[in-house]
């Protein structure tokens, strides 16, 4: 055991004198943060709850703050007696998202057992029905509020995304320009801009006396800007597949959607992964920004924590929780993208 040890390190970490230095160096540098973080999040840390008064004595982290806060952090403004309700709305979507990523249940009945758990937690999180009592949306906020927007956005952009890869693709010379049109408009402004669209400038063009929820219209920007980049995701895969393969499924007489959902996709899809998986993690960050409209998303209520004049200064604790929060999704989908490539066999041994 040793030995092998010694081998991985000679093979990986001292092959060669440049890569002896970078070792010795980041070493160092490791030394000198370290022991010097574990102090700030540790040894000098105040975690009993209650009293801001003795982290501003102390020379550690607050993490009373967050023992403190993070109700407020995770659900917003939501109901305090009420917010069960949200934490069961989490659960249930992160549920799904777990049993979706087992290949042996992508059936038929999924789709309807995702339409199903969007209605409980649409359900859960409005009441109204039940004897749960009814919560306007403009007070959802929080970790539900950016599960939300980004899981609905994604569902309901994937197969847009899919439909305008193909029209990209299309024959037809009209299908095509339409689809280039709205891919290269909305990838040529910034998310913030759809934004500010869907919250100021589309309530004028409706009619009177016509309303559109500020989420609803969130939402749908959040749609439209993931379907023109995950568009273009697919429409890689679908360039990476060898022309023979269209061939083929020509010379069996199989119709164009036959082709497309039986041969062509599936193997587009499986070899566009890590891309896809990086839009996700992107589009699930980029949630954050519905802050410049109102909407208090993970992010938002982070900063509304540290706004309490009591607990005010203590951003590091607010931020990191967050940071936390944001990496363990992100990490979970990169590690379950790089799982499905290998179980798929697309990915490229070098």
């Amino acid at each position: 055991m040793t030995g092998t040890a010694l081998r991985w390190l000679r093979a990986n970490l001292f092959s060669s004198w440049l890569n002896t230095l970078l070792t010795l160096l980041i070493v160092w540098g490791l030394a000198g943060v370290i022991p010097a973080l574990l102090h700030w999040a540790v040894t000098d840390a105040v975690f009993s709850a209650g009293d801001s008064r003795l982290c501003r004595g102390a020379s550690g982290a607050c993490w009373a703050f967050i023992g403190e806060k993070y109700r407020l952090i995770l659900f917003g403004t939501y109901p305090y007696d009420q917010q069960w309700r949200p934490l069961l709305a989490v659960l249930v979507i992160i549920a799904l998202f777990v049993a979706s990523c087992d290949r042996r249940l992508w059936r038929r009945w999924l789709l309807p057992l995702w339409l199903g758990a969007a209605a409980l937690v649409g359900g859960l999180m409005w009441g109204g029905a039940l004897g749960l009592e009814f919560v306007e949306n403009r007070l959802w906020g929080g970790l539900p509020l950016t599960l939300i927007l980004s899981v609905i956005g994604l569902v309901v952009a994937f197969p847009l995304a899919v439909l305008l890869a193909l029209g990209r693709r299309s024959e037809l010379p009209m299908v095509r320009a339409l689809s280039v049109a709205y891919i290269e408009l909305i990838r040529g402004v910034p998310l913030v801009s759809l934004l500010f669209m869907a919250a100021v400038m589309l309530p004028m063009f409706l009619p009177a006396g016509v309303t559109i929820d500020k989420l609803l219209r969130a939402q749908i920007a959040f749609i439209l800007f993931a379907a023109a980049y995950l568009a273009e995701v697919v429409r890689g895969g679908l360039q990476a597949i060898p022309r023979g393969q269209y061939e083929a499924a020509d010379a069996l007489g199989l119709g164009y959607w036959q082709k497309m959902g039986r041969v062509i996709l599936p193997q587009a899809l499986a070899l566009a992964i890590p891309p896809i998986v990086n839009t996700v993690i992107s589009f699930f960050k980029d949630t954050s920004l519905v802050i410049i409209i109102g909407l208090l998303d993970l992010l938002g209520t982070a900063k509304s924590a540290i706004a309490d004049p009591n607990w005010h200064g203590f951003y590091r604790e607010s931020y990191l929780f967050i940071a936390l929060i944001y990496w363990v999704f992100c990490f979970s989908l990169s590690r379950y993208s790089q799982w499905l490539e290998r179980d798929l066999k697309r990915g490229h041994q070098r």
